[in-house]
């Protein structure tokens, strides 16, 4: 009895005398950001006051108005590929989470029953010892036991190893968030650009429609002896060079069709769609907020800051590895010789509990090594965050920028367009009245297709500059 208090005195003041000591690990705190008052710009466009509300905390269901375009967008955020990957992440990240939460409860094990016969020579020490003892030659053995072991977390390295298995577990879900932000605006702009090519090739085949028209008039013209054939052949090459970009555009509608199946998780399909380029209303005002909100809002930022907290805790580990262990065992149960004896009790019964204090000697260079190499890890986990964070930063002030600058090419482009149009009505008002060449009339149809085919592009490009900035933002996924 003696014997057992004293081994339980020396356990509790090993304890005591681990738990007093200082905590070697550190917590995590985000690292200061050079963070501007507002984004840079020069746009009239967009609202930069300092409100912390802006269209990143606004959900897609409610930035976006086009019906088609929300059933693709359900679609990808459901069947996507590249998403539903990301979500197999998380659930993989979720269980190594759950067993990291088991890092301090004792391991336990059980040995129901275990029986053993030993026969020794006759001619050696142990068999001549059993027989004179014994009686017999042999040994039998009959055990059933059970045994503990714990590790006390004195430095904390089984909580930082839990820290930084939730960090994974929180860096996959910010993960997930960031692949559907992507895929909002993927899908977005596919389908503007499906809108785009909707209407150059319609523009295309207006376009043919009034070669034809002028192509008769000179042909009428040059029957009569006014115009030379050359005027006819010209016009009938500038019809060919429209006819031959049909293909191409046909070619472009189909891979952007495809495109679209591929992020909504079908197989590829023609999209039904029943608006038009034209009928895509643009947002009136388009707030952003404050930097300081951009870093919470960011799935991106935020999936980079899990890294770096991840980082941290296994800093934490790798210096409380250097430190002594302490584990604490126990093992009792029944045992004896013979099977007759296996179950009574109290003379069948052992016990047995120890500690031990153990610190590492010859391996302590490589712990070292590890250590260093851990917080090396750190810093580069911490200055990848702040890239991320400048990163978004300038993507913010680019398509701010991006809208100002598009707003008014689209304006020029649009008066381009109306001008040409009257041009092309007044050459050939004055092609018919002899007034004009055949150059002039050619001239001005080329010039008015150019034109209508830069302000669809324009026009695609002003919808997913604000679907960028919408991205840029956070995307509605906070």
């Amino acid at each position: 009895m003696y014997k057992y208090k004293k081994t339980g005195s020396l356990l509790w003041a090993i304890m005591l005398t681990c738990c007093t000591s200082a905590c070697v690990t550190s917590k995590y705190k985000t690292p200061a950001l050079d963070l501007p008052d507002t984004y840079r710009t020069d746009s009239a466009s967009v609202d930069s006051n300092l409100s912390d509300s802006g269209i990143a905390t606004i959900p897609y269901h409610d930035f976006f108005t086009d019906t088609i375009l929300l059933k693709l967008i359900d679609s990808s955020v459901t069947r996507n590929y590249n998403l539903q990957i990301a979500l197999k992440q998380i659930a993989y990240a979720q269980q190594a989470f759950k067993q990291a939460k088991w890092g301090n409860v004792p391991t336990v094990s059980l040995t129901a029953g275990q029986a053993s016969i030993t026969r020794s020579s006759d001619n050696s020490l142990n068999g001549l010892t059993t027989t004179t003892f014994l009686g017999q030659s042999y040994i039998e053995d009959y055990n059933s036991n059970f045994s503990i072991s714990w590790e006390a977390d004195i430095w904390g390295k089984i909580k930082s190893r839990k820290d930084a298995a939730l960090a994974s577990y929180l860096q996959s879900k910010e993960a997930v968030k960031a692949v559907k932000t992507k895929l909002v605006s993927d899908v977005t702009q596919g389908y503007y650009n499906l809108l785009m090519l909707d209407a150059q090739l319609d523009i295309t085949k207006k376009s043919i429609s009034l070669f034809d028209s002028s192509i008769r008039v000179t042909t009428f013209l040059r029957d009569a002896g006014n115009v030379t054939t050359l005027a006819v052949d010209q016009l009938e090459a500038a019809k060919e060079q429209a006819i031959a970009s049909l293909p191409l555009l046909e070619q472009q509608l189909l891979a952007q069709e495809n495109a679209l199946s591929f992020l909504t998780g079908q197989n590829p399909q023609k999209i039904e769609r029943t608006a038009t380029l034209s009928s895509m209303q643009l947002h009136a005002q388009l707030p952003v907020g404050i930097p300081v909100n951009m870093v919470s809002q960011r799935p991106d930022i935020r999936e980079s800051e899990m890294t770096l907290m991840q980082a941290h805790a296994m800093v934490n580990v790798a210096r409380a590895s250097l430190y002594p262990t302490l584990s604490i065992s126990g093992q009792g149960g029944v045992n004896a010789f013979e099977a007759s004896n296996w179950f009574k009790i109290p003379g069948s019964l052992f016990g047995l509990a120890s500690g031990s204090l153990v610190q590492p000697i010859l391996q302590n260079k490589r712990l070292q090594t590890q250590y260093q190499q851990s917080k090396i890890a750190r810093e580069q986990a911490e200055l990848q965050f702040k890239q991320s964070v400048l990163s978004a930063l300038i993507e913010v002030s680019n398509a701010l920028s991006q809208i100002d600058k598009l707003k008014n090419q689209e304006l020029h482009i649009s008066k381009q367009v109306a001008f040409l149009e009257q041009a092309v009505k007044n050459s050939g008002l004055l092609y018919n009245n002899g007034d004009a060449t055949y150059l002039d009339v050619l001239t001005a149809q080329i010039n008015k297709l150019q034109a209508d085919l830069n302000l669809a592009s324009l026009q695609r490009q002003r919808l997913s500059a604000e679907v960028i900035l919408y991205q840029s933002l956070g995307g509605g996924w906070k």
